[in-house]
């Protein structure tokens, strides 16, 4: 076991993959969103597709937790279960989806889905009809689908609620909670796969704290009023991550 963290102290780019996991952490303490945006364009250039999906899922798994108390009394349960529901059926599809992708697609997809998602944000597109549950169960899917396939489960139900007119507390904790739980049946689902290796976990693991840190300091300078600047410092970091990641500028 020390000589497997020892390999994972070496690695070769994880300074880059800590400087990563701590900004991601920050965004996601303040947004309760955008991980995955930011760190895996960047894991993509590093890792393999499915060491970079590994490492983000053993991080983001802990990462959070100091802020899931305060999301707890926010989010919206009922939803939280309808998304679950569709993770479950189509996590294990993306992940077999992703065994398949050569690394140059998964790169392009990784960083073109986070761009047409901060396109549309930032373009105003809102969501005016009623979240009804077999439109929550759907996005859910398609969430788990992404999740499996690039490591992005959140853009699907974060186009949903962002665009809508909720409260950017109850959004907030929503993303989050949710997140956490993509992350509790990803790693359920990668080891059921097979896909666990202790490397990556090891990797994974070394990320924890930079990430924890970043979550805890996005968590205290999280403020309500200033919730649209918020959003866009998350946008101007996931941009820079994503364009960072196409393979055009290697």
């Amino acid at each position: 076991m020390p000589e497997i963290f020892g390999s994972a102290l070496t690695l070769s780019g994880l300074i880059w993959l800590a400087v990563t996991a701590l900004v991601a952490g920050v965004v996601r303490g303040f947004s309760g969103f955008g991980t995955a945006m930011i760190y895996m364009p960047v894991a993509g250039q590093i890792l393999t597709p499915v060491g970079a999906l590994v490492t983000l899922t053993v991080m983001d798994v802990i990462g959070p937790l100091p802020n899931v108390p305060r999301a707890i009394k926010d989010g919206n349960k009922r939803d939280l279960m309808r998304l679950c529901a569709g993770l479950v059926v189509a996590l294990p599809i993306g992940i077999l989806a992703l065994t398949r992708l050569p690394v140059e697609a998964f790169r392009y997809g990784v960083s073109g889905i986070a761009l047409v998602l901060l396109g549309l944000l930032i373009s105003g597109w809102r969501y005016h009809g009623r979240l009804t549950p077999p439109l929550v169960v759907g996005t859910g899917m398609l969430g788990g689908f992404l999740g499996g396939a690039t490591g992005l489960a959140g853009p699907p139900v974060i186009m949903l609620y962002m665009a809508s007119n909720l409260p950017a507390r109850v959004v907030r904790a929503s993303l989050l909670l949710y997140l956490v739980g993509v992350d509790v049946l990803m790693i359920g689902t990668l080891g059921i796969m097979g896909h666990l290796s202790l490397a990556t976990v090891a990797i994974g693991a070394v990320l924890i704290l930079p990430y924890m840190a970043g979550n805890i300091a996005g968590g205290w300078l999280f403020r309500p009023k200033f919730e649209r600047g918020y959003r866009w410092v998350a946008y101007g970091l996931i941009s820079v991550s994503a364009l960072s990641g196409l393979p055009l500028f290697d």
